[in-house]
């Protein structure tokens, strides 16, 4: 059971751009700071990043932190939301691939709902990994090494991964229970 201190103090860097899929956005970063834990938005814009609802535009929401700025060691773990566009303009782009590997070269643990995975694949993280996602990105996860498999959610060490909104009760108890063991052992 959760408390809402069960994330106290964590410091979670939620990394997006426009075309964000704003229930993976917002769903889960009010679940981990029910849970106690610190969000900050991270995005290569400066301003703001735009959301959609599936295939319509949404609110825009304020960036917390740009790309440029952050620094992965101010945090202790990582939020993917998905979107089509989002994780497809995302893994473009050296500097937020680069922020994504080094969650796992330092043994972080990582959420990513799903077209997010995509990252991980250009992070070059997948081998070895089981992994949920959209299941348009089977190949491109095989192909990076990893196994996919059609669950509701999946942990594979420090990464929790899953489908679609339809899973975000399920995708945020197991990110919070994942992240608490980063809490346990800081």
């Amino acid at each position: 059971m959760q408390t809402q201190q069960q994330l106290s103090g964590l410091k979670v860097a939620i990394l997006c751009t426009d075309g964000v899929e704003l229930v993976e956005l917002q769903k889960p970063r009010q679940a981990l700071e029910d849970a106690g834990a610190l969000t900050t938005l991270v995005a290569p814009k400066r301003d703001s990043v735009q959301g959609w609802n599936h295939d319509e535009k949404g609110d825009k929401l304020p960036v917390d932190l740009p790309l440029d700025d952050a620094d992965p060691d101010d945090f202790d773990a990582l939020l993917l939301p998905g979107g089509v566009q989002n994780p497809d303009q995302l893994r473009q782009n050296k500097t937020a691939v680069a922020f994504v590997r080094s969650f796992f070269d330092d043994d972080k643990p990582v959420a990513a709902i799903c077209h997010a995975p995509w990252m991980l694949v250009e992070a070059g993280v997948l081998d070895g990994e089981r992994v949920t996602s959209w299941p348009s990105l089977q190949t491109d996860v095989r192909n990076a090494g990893g196994e996919w498999v059609d669950e509701q959610v999946v942990t594979s060490g420090n990464l929790v991964t899953s489908r679609k909104p339809d899973d975000i009760p399920a995708f945020n108890t197991t990110t919070i229970d994942l992240f608490s063991r980063a809490t346990a052992n800081a």
